[in-house]
């Protein structure tokens, strides 16, 4: 029987003595390269180096070391093919039949912020190349580019030896770690001077992040992925609770870019139910805030996300008590307010501090269709208040305008079609996601009237024009006293005379939020 002989070039050098020594006390040839035969002679462990195979020395600072016919053509001739086994043959090419590669860490040193000089040397060239060729010959050549696997490698070569399937499924791992290199590599360095913001084609690479049960039902199975190289809400700390669901990360992510739109110094509670904002406010206090943006609409508050935009006191978290709540996500909790939140074991309670350091860094976002994908610039503005255009004969006041704002904001992450109603920064009335504007307005004035709200001279806020005065005269009849929305309707004098005529102060802001 022929003796195996594997090839072994890692820089992450975890776990490879034990592994290398299994390898040798099944009699199979250790074949090395710089660091790593160093690492294994110092082990005692018996090294040829490939130096020696190629009878070429290392040379341009170890930049070449493997790419050599008399290592590639060992991995790479097809066994058991006259004229491959001719060719190796005559050409004194022996066998390589395992090969055990990790990479450079190109990822870690361009995430350092170190000098593009040291990045470039992290660009591994024979790594990847080893890897490619030793999965392409994945039949005959087994090929191990994760230290997690040498257990499993070696108790299999210890048994029976590696079969087909196995080797299989280290060649599916091998491709997904050079395509993910290769990509951090472009990404990195189109990220430098960007020639065009929508490129032809692009990448994106994952990888998984998360267990999750199952989808949006329980029918459905589901997995939740990270993108490679980016900071996200699976990277939030979570302190307590049951494991996040689908429809729980789904909710949070909304949460989460509603909060953002406030500052640090504008206490500010925001409530999502099913993707939708059902409350929210901002006050003086943080605590304040909450009672007002549960007061909103607790009916919808029961099993909710709760987002704040500032570390949560231990006033916050009494006030929150025994209330059912799915999630809280806030940039920080004092320690004795987290001890009052976790004594409802089952309630998520998710540190999203990072993401508030990363706040607005998002350029672009994107949503799968069937075979592709839409993708775009992310909805980075509320709407300037200076260019905000005032169209009716009543101006409104200093305080109707930051009502107004506020709501804006709301209504930006609402569903369309969006109505909001605002009253002392504090949202009372909310109509999300329906056919038409004018069932959008009557749910916001049944929401307000449920909650005891007193909509009379209470701000709104559409997410797009009115395309006829039927939302505009019931809005009036509620009681409303201004109104912003983006005008461009080709009936916006019929809604400007409208407003008019009931004598509410209204605005055209010039900036549609569609968000379906």
């Amino acid at each position: 029987m022929a003796v195996m002989r594997a090839l072994v070039s890692v820089y992450d050098k975890s776990g490879i003595v034990g592994f290398c020594k299994g390898l040798s006390a099944l009699g199979i040839e250790i074949i090395s390269t710089g660091g790593t035969a160093k690492e294994l002679k110092k082990a005692k462990v018996k090294v040829t180096e490939v130096s020696d195979v190629t009878g070429f020395p290392e040379i341009l600072e170890g930049r070449v070391k493997t790419l050599h016919p008399k290592i590639h053509g060992g991995i790479l001739f097809k066994r058991g093919e006259k004229t491959h086994e001719a060719q190796v043959k005559k050409l004194g090419i022996s066998p390589i039949d395992i090969v055990v590669v990790n990479l450079y860490p190109f990822e870690k040193t361009s995430a350092s912020g170190a000098k593009l000089a040291q990045i470039i040397e992290d660009i591994d060239i024979g790594g990847p190349t080893l890897i490619r060729a030793a999965a392409k010959n994945f039949q005959h050549v087994a090929v191990v580019v994760d230290p997690k696997d040498y257990g499993c490698v070696l108790g299999l070569l210890q048994k029976n030896g590696l079969d087909g399937k196995m080797r299989y499924a280290l060649m599916q791992k091998a491709f997904e770690r050079t395509a993910n290199y290769d990509w951090a590599i472009s990404r990195y360095f189109s990220a430098g001077e960007k020639t065009n913001e929508f490129p032809e084609k692009f990448t994106m690479s994952f990888e998984e992040a998360y267990p999750l049960r199952y989808g949006e039902n329980p029918h459905q199975k589901a997995v939740a992925y990270r993108r490679i190289g980016r900071v996200s809400l699976f990277d939030a700390k979570v302190h307590s609770g049951k494991q996040m669901s689908y429809n729980n990360f789904l909710d949070a992510d909304s949460a989460l870019g509603l909060i953002l739109e406030f500052k640090e110094d504008e206490p500010t509670t925001v409530i999502i139910k099913h993707n939708n904002p059902c409350g929210g406010a901002t006050a003086h206090a943080l605590c304040e805030s909450y009672k007002l943006a549960h007061a909103s609409d607790p009916e919808s508050a029961f099993g909710s996300i709760i987002a704040f935009n500032r570390r949560v006191d231990v006033k916050t978290a009494q006030e929150i008590g025994n209330k059912f709540v799915e999630v809280v996500l806030a940039p920080g909790f004092e320690r004795e307010a987290l001890e009052i939140l976790k004594q409802k074991p089952s309630r998520r309670i998710l540190d999203v501090t990072t993401l508030f350091e990363l706040a607005n860094k998002r350029k672009a976002n994107y949503r799968n269709i069937t075979g592709g994908m839409l993708y775009q610039q992310v909805d980075d503005i509320v709407y300037d208040l200076e260019e905000a255009k005032i169209v009716t004969k009543k101006k409104p006041t200093s305080a109707q305008e930051l009502d107004m704002y506020f709501a804006m904001k709301f209504a930006k992450h609402t569903k369309s079609n969006a109505i909001v109603f605002a009253k002392n920064s504090q949202v009372i009335g909310v109509g999300a996601g329906q056919m038409s504007r004018i069932d959008s307005c009557h749910i916001a004035i049944e929401k307000a009237k449920r909650a005891k709200f007193d909509i009379k001279g209470s701000c709104c806020a559409s997410d797009a024009f009115f395309p006829f005065r039927d939302t505009l005269d019931a809005l009036a009849n509620a009681g409303i006293s201004a109104l912003a929305q983006p005008g461009g309707s080709v009936r916006d004098f019929e809604v400007i005379k409208a407003a008019d005529e009931h004598g509410i102060a209204m605005i055209f802001t010039g900036v549609r939020h569609f968000k379906h």
